[in-house]
């Protein structure tokens, strides 16, 4: 077989070769999901409920997939795991903010979802500036609310494509989101507290 000069073309090299490859996909994917923001404002913005409600749901496969890929195959990077909660956060808040301004959920229920982020992104920056890198863990209270943000998110975007009326589902929805945003988000600043109290002590008793 004819072989280019130069170029390795063995089994172990083309596997190398895939493995790189698959390696960028979850960023990659990540990166379409951040894309995909501007057009689910847009489309909620001209009222194209069922096609935002599409896009949505496209990210939200995006999201899954990444994760998957990136477990499977072994490709976690330091890159991925800042940008992945990223996307996902500019995906929500930003669709929440649009359906608050739209009136359609509480002005006060975006409030609490996007008060909760700046906590997390705030104590974490801070944490990172005065102490190097941290640790983090997503709570599982946090990902519920996380669960219960989108759930609300789909009902909302499905109820007003098909024209639905589900005002106690919405409701119901609404609080679930509020306590679990307020409880979560107190949990990560008593989390972040402690951390930094841990800090401090650790560099007082080093100097």
């Amino acid at each position: 077989m004819y072989r280019l000069k130069g170029r390795d073309n063995s089994p172990q090299a083309f596997a190398i070769q895939q493995h790189t490859l698959i390696f960028y996909i979850p960023n990659i994917l990540t990166l379409a999901r951040i894309g995909l923001v501007p057009f689910v404002i847009v489309l909620l913005q001209d009222q194209q409920f069922m096609a935002a409600l599409v896009v949505f749901l496209v990210a939200g496969v995006t999201d899954g997939l990444d994760g998957w890929i990136a477990k499977r195959f072994d490709a976690r990077t330091e890159l991925g795991a800042i940008l992945d909660p990223l996307a996902d956060k500019a995906l929500l808040v930003s669709t929440y903010v649009m359906l608050s301004i739209m009136q359609l959920i509480p002005f006060w229920l975006m409030v609490a979802v996007v008060f909760r982020d700046v906590i997390i992104i705030s104590g974490y920056l801070i944490m990172v500036i005065f102490y190097g890198s941290v640790s983090m863990q997503p709570l599982r209270l946090s990902k519920i609310n996380t669960f219960l943000q989108i759930g609300l998110i789909l009902v909302v975007l499905s109820a007003l494509a098909w024209q639905l009326k589900i005002p106690i589902i919405v409701a119901m929805l609404s609080y679930s989101v509020l306590i679990t945003s307020i409880a979560s988000g107190v949990a990560y600043a008593y989390i972040w507290s402690m951390k930094a109290l841990s800090k401090s002590d650790e560099i007082s008793r080093q100097g």
